[in-house]
């Protein structure tokens, strides 16, 4: 009978499996194969071995964009969680004006990626950006097309107006699942705000800090749509990060070999780094629950 029951099961999983080998194994198996080979169209394709894998890592380009690409996952980074956690912090604990904050914090998160990049774009404009108009209005030299600085500055803050709510939505179900007496018994102890907050809030706010941590890595190492829109990667290749490269190589001088070489690599190494923060943070959490 129970045999019978998992047979049917299967049957009612198959539509789900075929459609993820649809929509993800064959395009990747196609990557994988592009990897490897060379082509010169017809569906010829010739044998090239580790090539275009030698040529990528060799390359100035994607060693660049690498660096600027893991800089900037490290500066998402440093300011999204400080913030996030300090505004779950302040945010009301129950009541209407809970419920507002919540739907306000949720607003950018709904917000597709293209129109983000799209009103940064015109939001940062000197003509007719707000942004623009009122820093120039101050005397203070502002061009993102031109300097990179003003450029990456532009990008950093898009995206923490853009991600932070998450990280703070995040934190806020932590906090909310831990029971009032612990803090009953801490105003007891006459503990300090920071005790509160070292010993009771940040230790419940691990398991969903490491949640927050790796998706917003994630996210912030294959960024491409906002930063795109905005900058297109300029000025030059200040904002060249490795999806927008790798978008240039493969669709704009249609280089399928090293661009195939380039994405695997570039899959790997988000999973190595994912896997390290995971590893290290429950490493962590465990030694604070001995």
């Amino acid at each position: 009978m129970d045999k019978t029951q998992n047979n049917k099961a299967w049957f009612l999983v198959l539509p789900v499996l075929l459609l993820v080998a649809f929509s993800a194994v064959l395009p990747l198996m196609t990557v994988v194969n592009y990897a490897f080979n060379d082509t010169f169209g017809n569906n010829q394709f010739f044998w090239a071995g580790l090539e275009w894998f030698e040529d990528t890592v060799n390359s100035d380009r994607l060693q660049n964009a690498l660096g600027r690409q893991l800089l900037f996952s490290a500066i998402i980074l440093t300011i999204q969680v400080p913030l996030g956690i300090f505004i779950a912090l302040n945010m009301p604990k129950g009541g209407f004006w809970a419920s507002f904050c919540l739907i306000l914090m949720a607003l950018p998160l709904l917000i597709p990626f293209n129109v983000v990049g799209t009103i940064w774009q015109i939001f940062g404009r000197v003509d007719i950006g707000l942004l623009g108009h009122t820093l120039a209005a101050l005397g203070i030299d502002y061009n993102y097309t031109n300097d990179p600085l003003d450029a990456w500055i532009t990008v950093v803050v898009m995206d923490v107006w853009h991600w932070t709510s998450l990280v703070a939505l995040l934190c806020y179900a932590g906090l909310q699942s831990i029971p009032q007496a612990y803090y009953q018994a801490a105003k007891i102890d006459q503990a300090t705000r920071w005790s509160v907050f070292r010993y009771i809030e940040l230790p419940k706010m691990k398991g969903v800090l490491l949640i927050a941590v790796l998706l917003r890595f994630m996210d912030s190492f294959m960024i491409y749509t906002e930063p795109f829109v905005v900058t297109g990667g300029g000025p030059g290749n200040s904002t060249t990060f490795l999806s927008i490269d790798l978008a240039k190589m493969a669709t704009g001088q249609f280089d399928l070999g090293p661009a195939a070489a380039f994405s695997l690599m570039y899959f790997c190494v988000i999973l190595l780094i994912s896997w390290v923060f995971y590893t290290v943070m429950t490493n962590l959490d465990r030694e604070e629950n001995r």
